[in-house]
C-alpha cells in the first residue's frame, strides 16, 4: 500500500503537479462563474439598475466608504506583522503600510497576486536590504493571516447560519455545519501544534525556512484577519437593499465564500466570479438591486484604491528615478565649488592676519 501511494505521488508530481492542477481549477471556476453570470443576467433591465443606483443614499455610501477605509487600514498590519515575525525590525510601519496597501490593491486588481504583489513588495523592501526570500516569507505570513481570519469567521458563520451557504454550494445544512466545524477544528489543531513546540515552529527546507508566529501572536494574526474581513463585509452590508431583510452573519458567510472563490480563480479583481457567486447566493433580492450594490462596492473597494495605489507608486518611482538622482547630481556638482570657496576664505583670513 505504501509503495502504491508513493508511486501515485510520484506520478502526480511528474505528470500533473500542483501548478497545473491550480491552473485547471482556476479555469473551471472562471468558466462556471461566467456561465452562471450570463444565465443570471438574462432579462436584467439596465434602467432598473440605474434606478437602484440612485436609491442608494449618501449615508449608505459614506458608511460603506468608511468601512472600506477601515479594511485597508487593517490591511497595512498584514506586512507589519509579517516583518516582525521574520525579524526584520528595522523596516518602519510606514513602509510596511505602503507595501501592504499597494501590493494587495494592484495584485488583486490585476490578478496573479503572488507575482504582481510580490514584485511590488520586492521593489519597496529591497531599499531596506530585504532579499527575494524575505519577500517570499512576508507573502507567506500575510497569506496565512488572510486564510486564518477567513476560515475562523467562515467556520462560525456556517455553524450558526448553514442555510446562507446552501444557496451557493448546494449542500445540506448539516454538511455545511460539518464544514464549519472542520474549519474551526483545523484552526484549533494549528494552535495546538504551534503551542506544543519546544521552540517556535518552522516551515520549509533546503535553505528556505520561515519562522511561524508563537501561539499568542497567532491570536493577534487571526484577529487582524477577522477585523479586515469584518470591515469588508460591513461595507457590503451597508450597501444592501433594506428589503427583504438579511442579517449580517448570513451576508458575511455568503461574502466570504464569494471572496474565496474569487481569490481561488486568480481573475483580475475577481471579476465575474465574485459577482456571480453573490447573485447566485442571494436569490431573494432583485437582480438589479444586487448588481447596483456590487457596482458601488467595486468602485469603493477596487477602482478608487487602485487609482490611489497606482498614483502613489508612480510618484514614488518619479522621486526615486528622476528627482532624487537629479538632486544628488546637483549636490555633487556644487560640492567642489563650495570647497574651493571655503579654501579661498581661509587663505584670505590668514593673509589679513599676517598683514
Amino acid at each position: 500500500m505504501h509503495r502504491l501511494l508513493s508511486a501515485l505521488g510520484r506520478g502526480f508530481k511528474t505528470y500533473v503537479g500542483w501548478k497545473r492542477l491550480g491552473i485547471v481549477a482556476s479555469v473551471l471556476i472562471i468558466g462556471f462563474a461566467i456561465t452562471s453570470l450570463v444565465r443570471t443576467l438574462k432579462g436584467v433591465d439596465s434602467a432598473v439598475i440605474l434606478t437602484a443606483l440612485t436609491e442608494k443614499t449618501p449615508g449608505q455610501i459614506g458608511l460603506a466608504a468608511l468601512f472600506v477605509v477601515g479594511a485597508f487600514c487593517t490591511l497595512t498590519f498584514y506586512d507589519f506583522f509579517a516583518l516582525r515575525t521574520i525579524g526584520k525590525l528595522h523596516v518602519p510601519y510606514r513602509i510596511a503600510a505602503l507595501s501592504s496597501f499597494t501590493s494587495y490593491v494592484v495584485g488583486h486588481n490585476l490578478g496573479a497576486t503572488v507575482f504582481t504583489g510580490g514584485a511590488i513588495r520586492f521593489r519597496i523592501y529591497s531599499d531596506y536590504g530585504l532579499t527575494a526570500i524575505d519577500v517570499a516569507k512576508i507573502c507567506f505570513i500575510s497569506g496565512l493571516t488572510f486564510w486564518l481570519g477567513n476560515l475562523f469567521v467562515l467556520g462560525i458563520g456556517m455553524i450558526w447560519h448553514p442555510a446562507a451557504a446552501s444557496a451557493m454550494d448546494l449542500l445540506p445544512d448539516s454538511v455545511n455545519q460539518l464544514i464549519g466545524v472542520a474549519c474551526l477544528a483545523g484552526i484549533a489543531a494549528y494552535f495546538v501544534w504551534i503551542a506544543t513546540g519546544k521552540k517556535r515552529r518552522q516551515l520549509g527546507q533546503n535553505g528556505w525556512k520561515v519562522m511561524l508566529p508563537s501561539a499568542k501572536l497567532t491570536l493577534v494574526q487571526v484577529l487582524i484577519g477577522v477585523v479586515d474581513l469584518g470591515f469588508c463585509a460591513m461595507a457590503m452590508y451597508m450597501l444592501m437593499p433594506s428589503e427583504p431583510y438579511i442579517d449580517f452573519v448570513s451576508l458575511a458567510v455568503v461574502f466570504i465564500l464569494a471572496t474565496l472563490l474569487g481569490f481561488a480563480s486568480h481573475a483580475p479583481g475577481s471579476l465575474g466570479v465574485f459577482d456571480a457567486a453573490m447573485l447566485v447566493a442571494l436569490p431573494m433580492f432583485a437582480r438589479e438591486d444586487i448588481i447596483a450594490t456590487l457596482l458601488i462596492y467595486r468602485v469603493l473597494y477596487f477602482l478608487l484604491p487602485f487609482g490611489i495605489a497606482i498614483s502613489i507608486l508612480g510618484m514614488r518611482e518619479l522621486w526615486l528615478s528622476v528627482v532624487k538622482p537629479w538632486q544628488e547630481k546637483r549636490a555633487a556638482a556644487g560640492h567642489p565649488l563650495s570647497a574651493t570657496a571655503t579654501v579661498r576664505q581661509v587663505a584670505q583670513r590668514r593673509s589679513s592676519n599676517q598683514g
